[in-house]
């Protein structure tokens, strides 16, 4: 395991490896954790030789390119990791503080109809070092703290559970960055065993569950994860989930134009989400050239809102940051992927 995945015990019991002694272990999480050094040079009160063991094993990411929105001032960052595989961080600036979206999967494998990410399938997961990296990246990036994470870029947090765990733990470890549980959200497609163990961990997380659909069938058509697990089953979990943690439950609902955007499916959205503590979020999808969705018109998104409004459901629209980047989850990675792999071919071609 790389340093920066380590949970403090394990650094301790590293470091006392090492022969040097327990307050190294401190020093040395402090410096990743709360001061999100990008090197083990940067850690000046640590003795040389720790600091060449430090660097077998230390986990930082390379930033590949940047876009950054005229309107808004969002940054989409696309970093490279060790291996040159690609993934995408936005960093989002709100009044009340600075959020950042990280990436679980290098790729996904769920398969979503409307989202760039899973184009080209799962490459590998992100450990855990390279979730944090994210957070800490941008923050060396910009100089601005984070004060919210969203784990719902590139990848399916619950395909990657164990990582997943171990980074929500590590950026809130009080001896680090010390974000608050509450902070943060996860958000699923819905994989229906894995919602009920993350329920287990009693964390103070949001969990956010992407419907996307008030029925079966249509959600089969947007999401291959929905013929595995039927709507029953997951709002089950969903439930499930309320009632380890007491914690209000999020539905993305991404409105795709012609698909499930109607009053009719606003209406069985809203009897199928009764006496559920929950929020509806709705999220006019970005289209993409690879597929043939399109966004909503303004009107139809607000009929959809007005109408789970009447029925007494917690709705808003997400406010629409970065539009003037590539706003799509994995557009940025895809698009990069794509012109290296086309310059790639015209010099082979040459040759």
């Amino acid at each position: 395991m790389d340093i920066k995945s380590m949970y403090f015990d394990e650094l301790n019991e590293w470091v006392k490896e090492k022969g040097q002694p327990q307050f190294r272990a401190k020093q040395i999480f402090e410096w990743m954790h709360k001061k999100y050094v990008a090197s083990p040079s940067e850690m000046t009160n640590i003795p040389k030789t720790l600091v060449a063991a430090l660097e077998d094993d230390f986990v930082c990411i390379k930033e590949e390119m940047r876009q950054t929105s005229k309107t808004d001032g969002t940054i989409k960052f696309l970093y490279r990791l060790y291996d040159n595989q690609m993934i995408e961080t936005v960093f989002m600036r709100h009044d009340y503080g600075n959020s950042i979206c990280i990436s679980s999967q290098a790729g996904c494998r769920m398969g979503c109809k409307f989202c760039a990410s899973t184009i080209g399938g799962l490459i590998r997961n992100l450990t855990a070092s390279e979730m944090l990296e994210q957070v800490y990246a941008s923050m060396r990036a910009t100089g601005e703290k984070i004060s919210n994470i969203v784990v719902m870029g590139t990848g399916e947090p619950l395909d990657n559970y164990d990582n997943l765990v171990r980074f929500i733990r590590l950026i809130s470890d009080e001896r680090g960055y010390n974000i608050s549980q509450r902070n943060i959200t996860v958000s699923s497609c819905g994989i229906v065993p894995m919602i009920k163990k993350l329920a287990d961990e009693k964390f103070t997380i949001t969990f956010a569950l992407s419907l996307h659909a008030p029925a079966d069938e249509e959600r089969q058509k947007l999401m291959p994860i929905a013929v595995k697990y039927n709507l029953d089953e997951v709002m089950d979990a969903c439930r499930y989930y309320f009632e380890k943690t007491g914690r209000r439950l999020t539905f993305e609902y991404s409105l795709v134009k012609g698909e499930n955007d109607s009053v009719v499916q606003a209406e069985k959205l809203a009897k199928l989400l009764k006496g559920i503590n929950c929020h509806v979020n709705l999220i006019p999808v970005n289209p993409i050239s690879e597929r043939n969705y399109c966004r909503s018109d303004k009107n139809s998104v607000e009929k959809f809102k007005l109408t789970l409004e009447k029925k007494s459901i917690n709705v808003t629209i997400r406010r629409s940051v970065g539009s003037d980047i590539d706003a799509a989850c994995g557009q940025l990675r895809r698009k990069y992927i794509k012109k290296n792999q086309e310059e790639a071919d015209e010099i082979m071609r040459k040759n």
